[in-house]
């Protein structure tokens, strides 16, 4: 109710706002597990996905969006409920784990689950090496991985930016990547296999430059 109610309000506006050019919808299966693997260019991105697709596409958000004070944290609780976002713990000892195992339980439920292979945001435009949960997700769970290319998103919230800006906007849906093929092949080999063919899609649907590194929060540190 919170999610059909959200989408009818927010889907009216963003459109006649933005205009976004939406390519590839009838890529997404209509139902069914399917992991929904994009670039990530802005905080924006997760509900351009969600709002550019057929159907509804949930994404991870730390919990604390959920047990905000007064007014303005029901506000926000009630906004993120209503996109669909699964609240995870983002500081315990097992975090990456917990989100992973959060995933899990939406592609299992039939579920339409959003990831970011490069773990956090490109903050120089450029598309880095992808990380492996969105293969491990996908062989586990055994759904196909659709590939997205977001383009212009970081325009329309630049990294430090307090309020969203007009900007033109792209979302590409690529063709399914099915999992089939990496049965019986060594789980290591076939995650990393499955994860590079994913970032070749996304490349070439968002024409960025490739980075042959893993992407790094600010500070150094890479995300779990």
């Amino acid at each position: 109710m919170f999610y059909s109610l959200g989408r009818n309000l927010l889907y009216p506006l963003s459109h006649a706002l933005y205009r976004p050019t939406i390519e590839g919808k009838e890529n997404i299966p209509r139902e069914g597990g399917v992991i929904v693997a994009s670039n990530h260019l802005s905080f924006i991105d997760s509900f351009a996905i969600p709002l550019a697709s057929p159907r509804q596409v949930r994404f991870l958000a730390k919990e604390e969006y959920w047990h905000g004070p007064g007014l303005g944290g029901l506000l926000r609780k009630g906004f993120f409920s209503a996109v669909g976002m699964v609240p995870v713990n983002r500081h315990s000892a097992s975090a990456a784990q917990e989100s992973l195992d959060a995933a899990l339980e939406v592609l299992r439920a039939g579920d339409a689950f959003g990831i970011y292979p490069e773990g956090t945001r490109s903050r120089d435009g450029r598309l880095y090496r992808g990380r492996t949960g969105v293969a491990w997700l996908a062989l586990t769970a055994q759904v196909p991985i659709v590939p997205v290319g977001l383009i212009g998103t970081e325009d329309i919230q630049p990294v430090g930016a307090r309020f969203p800006r007009l900007a033109k906007v792209t979302v590409r849906f690529g063709k399914p990547i099915r999992v089939e093929e990496y049965a019986g092949m060594p789980a290591g080999k076939a995650r990393r296999q499955l994860t590079d063919r994913v970032m070749d899609a996304i490349a070439e649907l968002s024409g960025q430059e490739r980075v042959d590194a893993y992407n790094e929060v600010p500070g150094g540190a890479p995300p779990a």
